[in-house]
């Protein structure tokens, strides 16, 4: 079987090295073109080239999609599937191109979270369970026929990042079965539709500036959910005020919920060891923190250099 690979960060990369180390024939993969990034606004290629070229793996990177001549650089490789992982949107010539179509590994169990960040929010609603989904795309985003489903616990010490972690091997070892399930004509795809659709659908959009700002008039166990689910990227932000008026923004990483009240928003520190901020409810401890065009600190050095006012 001739396979494509599409994606781009680093979460798509453990998918292509099981396909690789699998045994299947990667034809292409196709991944975003390099961009500048960081401070210097270097040239950086994408974790999906940068593992593809040391697998020695041809690699296209189109501006548009629909460009002609990807479209016939696609056609030529003669892909028999085309799998896609953490990519863009595809147009129809695109997903409907290879004889056995494409595949999607998708980091929720759908129906639930379609979406272009299915993990950040299932942890920021407070969600247990989570997993992967692989499903045959077709035109409306991430509403194609499930292939299978695996699922894990998302644990009260877990965040974005550590289900991220979890997400990632899981994509791997599912889109391997997968793939193996078409190749023998054992899949058994399931509408969305017939599967268990639970009180509501929660959607999964993209994360936006506003989103990731703290609202402390909401209950503890929410504020610690959101950090938790935007931690470590992009991060949970508030603004704080300084002994000398000034105010900056603040990204949290890491809260617990106190056993304590406070006003909600109201700071309150002993200048060395902690940094408590009332809720709705219960009060926040913040120990994992960042100012802006700072590096991330925890709490105890954090304090050694900022000073609230009284």
């Amino acid at each position: 079987m001739r396979i494509v690979f599409m994606g781009t960060p680093e979460f798509a990369v453990e998918s292509l090295r099981a396909l690789c180390d699998a045994g299947y024939d990667i034809a292409g993969v196709v991944t975003m073109p390099d961009k500048p990034a960081g401070r210097g606004q270097k040239i950086q290629k994408s974790a999906v080239k940068i593992f593809a070229e040391e697998r020695n793996l041809p690699v296209l990177q189109p501006e548009r999609l629909k460009d002609e001549a990807f479209i016939e650089q696609l056609r030529a490789l003669k892909a028999d599937l085309q799998v896609v992982v953490a990519f863009r949107m595809l147009p129809e010539i695109v997903w409907n191109m290879p004889p056995m179509g494409t595949v999607n590994v998708h980091a929720s169990l759908l129906p639930q979270y379609r979406g272009a960040a299915p993990i950040n929010w299932a942890v920021m609603n407070g969600d247990t369970i989570t997993g992967v989904t692989t499903f045959k795309l077709q035109h409306d985003i991430d509403t194609g026929d499930v292939l299978m489903q695996k699922q894990i616990d998302i644990l009260p010490d877990d965040d974005a990042g550590s289900v991220h972690d979890k997400l990632m091997a899981l994509g791997g070892q599912i889109i391997v079965e997968t793939v193996r399930a078409l190749e023998k004509g054992t899949a058994r795809p399931l509408r969305q539709s017939e599967m268990p659709q639970g009180e509501s659908l929660r959607p999964a959009p993209k994360i936006f500036k506003d989103d990731m700002k703290i609202d402390w008039n909401r209950p503890s166990v929410e504020v610690h959910n959101k950090v938790r689910g935007l931690s470590p990227y992009p991060a949970a932000w508030t603004e704080l005020i300084d002994a000398k008026g000034n105010t900056t923004t603040a990204k949290i990483f890491r809260t617990a919920i106190a056993d304590k009240v406070l006003p909600a928003g109201k700071t309150e520190t002993d200048g060395k060891t902690y940094l408590a901020i009332g809720t709705a409810d219960k009060a926040l401890f913040v120990s994992e923190i960042q100012l802006a065009g700072k590096k991330r600190m925890d709490i105890r050095t954090f304090l050694q250099g900022f000073k609230f006012g009284s």
